[in-house]
């Protein structure tokens, strides 16, 4: 069967309203929607999964805190960082939520290789890390038979805030992102390239044979 997969490039979207939207595209879907990646930036906020504790939240500064319904503890978004979510038929595709988080990590840690940055998974910690410090992140719902939320991959942002909580719950976590990791080298990064190549080879990794972009 021809798998199709459409691309939106969004931009600049208010959390809130990109998350009351993946909740109305996943509620009204039926078994001939196509499935779709966002491609999105936020501004300032944070986010907290299900499992999220209060305490994990150290000092917001203003920063807007928002409960959702993804897996996992706290985390940041914010300009320069690729949000892509995926709004997928997981069902259809027969492909475990475990494996759907496995191939997202390969792509990130495959997009890093391009680079010549070597990073890794953690079993126990789902993201994509650097000698321990996390670039990557991933939180998914699964409704219906489908996702949405996804990842998160830090470009080229102002990594401060996450000073203000425990990253994913994980007290004194480092994170990193691309520019940090190619300052000794003369690569120019433009966000939105970055986000459509990641973007095209998530497409690959999960076996879409048709591609829309939008």
């Amino acid at each position: 069967m021809s798998r199709a997969l459409k691309i939106k490039q969004l931009g600049l979207v208010d959390y809130a309203s990109c998350f009351a939207q993946m909740q109305d595209f996943t509620q009204t879907r039926d078994e001939n929607t196509v499935d779709e990646l966002w491609l999105v930036e936020h501004p300032p906020v944070y986010t907290q999964g299900l499992a999220g504790k209060a305490e994990h939240v150290l000092n917001a500064g203003g920063i807007p805190v928002v409960q959702v319904n993804r897996g996992g503890q706290v985390t940041y978004h914010g300009p320069g960082q690729a949000v892509i979510y995926f709004l997928i038929d997981v069902a259809r595709s027969k492909l475990g939520v475990r494996e759907l988080v496995t191939r997202i990590e390969n792509t990130m840690i495959a997009l890093l290789a391009g680079y010549g940055v070597c990073a890794n998974s953690d079993k126990d910690a789902p993201g994509v890390y650097v000698s321990g410090a996390k670039i990557g992140a991933i939180g998914l719902r699964v409704t219906r038979g489908c996702t949405y939320h996804g990842l998160s991959f830090n470009v080229d942002m102002d990594l401060s805030p996450f000073l203000g909580i425990n990253p994913c719950g994980y007290a004194g976590m480092r994170v990193t992102q691309l520019t940090e990791l190619l300052a000794s080298q003369s690569v120019a990064l433009n966000m939105n390239e970055v986000q459509q190549v990641l973007a095209s080879k998530l497409a690959v990794e999960l076996e879409y044979d048709t591609v829309i972009d939008l």
